[in-house]
């Protein structure tokens, strides 16, 4: 029920919710597209009590169709009228849904300036949501105008983006998978938001997002130890400026020093890449030394082949001459051969012959 000063929800069990108007920071209509439900979700400024617990987001929703459904024994076919009726019915009933709660927004809002209070439902950018774990499960985070929400699963994630200081991304490297986002709380004594293991596919429109909404961002390789970094910025009077104390020494200005934790990686990348290009140009490598080897055989071979032919121009002989005279020189190496071996032979039989007449001489 819309009131003239705030919104009264009561419950089967005769539970009484109010809402103040002015105590709505932020009113968010989710239409039911792909869950299983349609909602309208507030994000109060200061907690309200519900039963027995302090509650800063209240959530009035309406299920589309059961959480969980009963699976016939037997497999229905997709033309199976009964399913096509039930297909039917449910995409009539959402789309029903679907106006009425539109329709209440407006309704609300009306009323709400009527009576002189300011009240605006946001609908979350499906297009720009994405997988990831704010807190134990993985959830699908939507931005709104002014917050970074999941209100379909508890426990709710939302972020106003109004507090946000800085945004770190985690884990950025060619290896990994998966990101983490740090969001900067500007109160430095409270603890950074964090969503993990994003997919990489993300990260540029996420990027392209915070850009659109004027919020820095830095990536690094690795996970930091937040609470002693929010302890030190938290300590630091002259975070924000690009000197010390002393306004001589320069130090780097705001989040700049998280840069720090990429550069010695970057510079190891850009001085493997002037060494990897130094050995493309200069051959330092094996296979260049290999490409000049067989460039200098190759060109030691066209060097003998034109010598080769010179020769040949000068004497004046074909290769059939080059043959005959071949053949020639292997004769009279081979006749050269025999006579030495026939001289060996003469001398042994002339010193056996020699040796024999001594013999007799001496029997004499």
């Amino acid at each position: 029920e819309a009131h003239s000063n705030g919104l009264r929800f009561i419950s089967t069990r005769s539970e009484v919710v109010d809402v103040m108007y002015n105590n709505v920071k932020y009113a968010m209509f989710q239409p039911c597209e792909s869950e299983i439900m349609v909602l309208i979700h507030f994000h109060l400024k200061n907690p309200i009590m519900v039963g027995k617990k302090r509650q800063l987001d209240i959530q009035f929703l309406t299920e589309v169709v059961d959480a969980s459904q009963t699976v016939d024994a037997g497999r229905r076919s997709m033309y199976d009228p009964d399913e096509m009726d039930d297909e039917n019915r449910e995409r009539m009933l959402r789309k029903k849904l679907n106006q009425a709660f539109k329709e209440f927004c407006k309704k609300v809002e009306a009323v709400a300036k009527k009576n002189n209070f300011s009240l605006e439902f946001d609908i979350p950018y499906r297009d720009l949501g994405f997988m990831g774990n704010p807190h134990k499960e993985m959830v699908f985070v939507q931005p709104t105008l002014n917050c970074l929400v999941n209100i379909t699963e508890t426990p709710f994630f939302v972020v106003d983006l109004a507090d946000v200081d800085h945004v770190h991304f985690e884990r950025i490297t060619y290896m990994s998978k998966a990101f983490d986002v740090v969001l900067i709380n500007k109160d430095f004594s409270k603890q950074p938001w964090r969503i993990d293991m994003i997919d990489n596919s993300d990260k540029d429109a996420i990027q392209e997002w915070l850009t659109d909404m004027e919020i820095t961002y830095t990536q690094g390789p690795m996970n930091l130890n937040w609470k002693s970094i929010m302890n030190t910025v938290g300590s630091d009077d002259r975070f924000y400026m690009n000197t010390e104390e002393d306004e001589v020494t320069e130090k780097e200005a705001g989040w700049e020093f998280l840069r720090l934790y990429g550069r010695d990686d970057e510079s190891d990348g850009d001085e493997d890449e002037d060494d990897s290009g130094y050995s493309e140009k200069g051959g330092s490598g094996p296979e260049s030394e290999e490409d000049e080897e067989s460039n200098f055989d190759s060109e030691e071979e066209d060097e003998s082949d034109f010598d080769a032919d010179e020769e040949l121009e000068e004497q004046g002989m074909d290769w059939e001459d080059m043959e005959r005279q071949a053949i020639a020189d292997d004769r009279r190496r081979g006749q050269d051969a025999g006579n030495d071996g026939e001289q060996p032979r003469k001398r042994r039989a002339r010193m056996s012959g020699d040796s024999g007449g001594g013999g007799r001489s001496r029997g004499s």
